[in-house]
């Protein structure tokens, strides 16, 4: 697989979600849900126009490009205009709420003083591997690419001019493919549309379908041709209209801060309501988990992937959701992804994927754990509904006792925990963000007590207990607090440092300030290592490095 480290643009429906270059090209394919099963391996639209080589849409060197977002929806329209020929083609990329299929509409506009014959060229390289060998199959007027469990189907309204199974590469740089096989054993296939003479001053619209198909839904050779020209009836100027209608009403209804009506800088604004429309592309409509972004790199070259949900990350999205009013949305990853993510020692591991499956991990992260139970209180704070607290109540002990022995073993010394990463997952042991996050997630614990107190005023042995667990948890506090400032301040810098073995300062730092509260921002100690902060990790555009 190519190398793909940035998403431009990330369009979507909650079920199938796609990325794209800032040149347009496909890049990632999700469907079942926001953050899996990813099918691409490349996905290449490129025209051949008159006796023309291939022009390939995302990457010519006569192409110029500009890409926007149709205003408030997730809509995305990239503008490409080759000069050589004056072809203007502008390809939007959508996918219609009620249907689960990528639409890619082609409207291709002759600017030029001489009549262009055109034709467009799909190549499709899927993701296979001996397990689940992915084949090439071309039935009813539509590329299949098929293995045991999906079939990725890439068709339109038109009668294909020609298709290729096999070998593709060897001649699609032509602009020409053909050949014999309509099923073969190949994982990369074609298929080109004729779209005819564009005299000069004309154009001509093409709507490329890409539809995922569950093979234990729908079976490949009997049903899967009846759901194909059910979409293919499908009025898609009507589905345009009503993607857009949706995604803009989406922004009104969560646009708290009324900012459409303000003076804000109109930059701002896009920022704002860009947010807004990624929380539902990346959000797990029936888990509520959510995925820290699109995936960016799928061979770990430079991480270790990111299209998955940790707990902690999530905490933080939830916060920013809150202030929109996105309240079901966050309610639905505290009762349902948390409560099916914990495991029964209390502890969150370290990530999962949105549908609450365990993801691949190399360790845990002992603020995923605690983060859960800060964010817990943060969103009660916002509705005080003591309903959502008592439900999330035996979760956040569970967490708390588990923290709490975590805290116990530091304290002491016994190392019977494994050591716990940092927040950047480099290293292994106790550091400073770690321990403020829970001695946050502490302080939460004892607000949620306090809150809950009178719905157990009738529970003799309830309030016992939580007045225990009180005394408990502000010992903690205390002991954590003393903890830090013995452990992670250095007398020599008269600052904090991030772990007591490289000694380092990092951004980290300032989560015993913001958000935990461990310390006042007007603390001398913390006064130093914010000025050591500025002096050493702010660059020249007044942004601050991370390390």
């Amino acid at each position: 697989m190519k190398e793909k480290y940035f998403n431009d643009g990330i369009v979507g429906n909650g079920r199938i979600t796609a990325s794209f270059s800032k040149t347009g090209e496909l890049l990632r394919l999700f469907y079942g849900s926001v953050d899996y099963k990813q099918f691409i391996e490349q996905f290449d639209v490129g025209v051949k126009v008159n006796d023309s080589a291939m022009i390939y849409l995302h990457n010519d060197i006569n192409n110029l490009y500009d890409q926007k977002y149709i205003k408030d929806t997730n809509i995305l329209q990239t503008e490409i205009l080759n000069t050589y020929f004056n072809l203007q083609i502008i390809q939007t990329d959508f996918v219609p709420i009620s249907e689960n299929i990528l639409v890619r509409n082609y409207r291709f506009i002759n600017q030029s003083n001489i009549d262009l014959k055109v034709n467009l060229l799909a190549y499709s390289k899927v993701l296979t591997n001996i397990n689940n060998d992915t084949c090439g199959f071309f039935k009813d007027d539509c590329l299949i690419q098929y293995n045991h469990d999906y079939s990725f189907c890439i068709f339109a309204k038109e009668k294909p001019l020609s298709y290729q199974i096999n070998n593709v590469q060897a001649n699609i740089m032509e602009g020409i493919i053909g050949g014999k096989d309509y099923i073969g054993m190949s994982s990369d296939s074609a298929i080109s549309y004729d779209l005819q003479t564009i005299k000069s001053g004309e154009e001509v619209n093409l709507n490329l379908y890409i539809y995922i198909n569950d093979n234990k839904e729908k079976c490949l050779l009997n049903e899967l041709d009846t759901e194909i020209n059910r979409i293919r009836k499908i009025d898609i100027v009507k589905e345009f209209e009503d993607t857009k209608k949706y995604w803009r009403k989406y922004i009104k209804d969560y646009d708290k801060l009324n900012l459409e009506k303000s003076d804000t800088d109109e930059r701002i604004k896009k920022i704002y309501k860009r947010s807004i429309l990624l929380f539902a592309l990346l959000t797990n409509n029936e888990t509520g988990g959510i995925s820290a972004g699109m995936e960016v790199d799928e061979d770990k070259t430079k991480c270790g992937r990111y299209s998955y949900c940790w707990t902690r990350d999530a905490v933080f999205v939830t916060r920013a959701m809150d202030i929109l009013g996105m309240k079901t949305e966050v309610e639905k990853f505290y009762n349902i992804f948390c409560k099916i993510t914990q495991s029964k020692s209390g502890r969150w591991q370290q990530r999962f994927y949105t549908d609450g499956r365990l993801a691949p991990c190399w360790g845990y992260q002992i603020d995923e754990t605690a983060s859960v139970v800060f964010g817990v209180y943060e969103h009660y704070k916002k509705y005080k509904d003591k309903t959502f607290l008592k439900n999330n109540l035996k979760m956040c002990e569970n967490a708390i006792n588990y923290l709490q022995k975590y805290v116990n073993d530091v304290m002491s010394e016994k190392g019977k925990f494994l050591p716990s990463y940092d927040l950047w997952e480099e290293y292994e042991g106790v550091s400073l963000y770690s321990m403020a996050s829970i001695f946050s997630s502490f302080h939460a614990m004892l607000k949620i007590y306090k809150s809950l107190k009178p719905v157990f005023e009738n529970n003799r042995l309830k309030i016992e207990a939580i007045h225990k667990k009180t005394k408990s948890l502000e010992q903690g506090m205390l002991e954590i607090k003393e903890y830090v400032l013995k452990t992670f301040y250095d007398d020599t810098k008269k600052t904090f440092v991030r772990n007591a073995e490289d000694k380092k300062i990092d951004i980290s730092i300032l989560g015993a300030i913001t958000p935990f509260e461990m310390f006042s921002p007007d603390d001398k100690n913390i006064r130093n290592t914010i000025e050591r902060i500025n002096m050493t990790l702010r660059t020249y555009t007044g942004r601050l490095c991370a390390l």
